[in-house]
């Protein structure tokens, strides 16, 4: 079983998915936040095989729920309904920060990064997802 992991923003929305084992993450590409993007994921989901979606929750960094965090519940519950795939949702607080360091620091173009930051911080969600998931096992 395949995990989906999704770092939804206000314009694209990053997703990374597992290798069938759920041992290693891969980033795939970037979906536009527009109206058809559940028909997308819906077929995304199909032809990955995913057995589940892991969907970053942005809190504050005193663990509060503000707006961004509201969001991305609401597009959770959104993606359950529309996959009918169960939906976990994993702390990413810095994560797009940190793609953006690893990205600098591999020397990626700014014009490259924008598109590419999405993907890398839900590659970070998914991998802190399965290693938490690997320390409850």
């Amino acid at each position: 079983m395949r995990i989906m992991a999704l770092d939804v923003g206000e314009k694209r929305i990053g997703v990374a998915v597992s290798d069938p084992l759920g041992i290693t993450a891969q980033g795939l590409n970037v979906l536009e936040h527009d109206s058809s993007v559940f028909d997308r994921l819906v077929e995304l989901c199909r032809d990955y095989q995913v057995g589940q979606l892991v969907v970053g929750l942005p809190l504050n960094m005193n663990s509060t729920h503000g707006p961004a965090a509201q969001a991305a519940m609401d597009f959770a519950a959104q993606a359950a309904e529309a996959t009918g795939l169960p939906v976990a949702l994993e702390d990413e607080r810095l994560t797009t920060a940190a793609a953006q360091r690893l990205m600098i620091d591999a020397d990626v173009r700014r014009s490259k990064r924008r598109r590419k930051v999405d993907t890398m911080a839900a590659v970070m969600i998914l991998q802190s997802f399965m290693q938490r998931r690997e320390f409850r096992e």
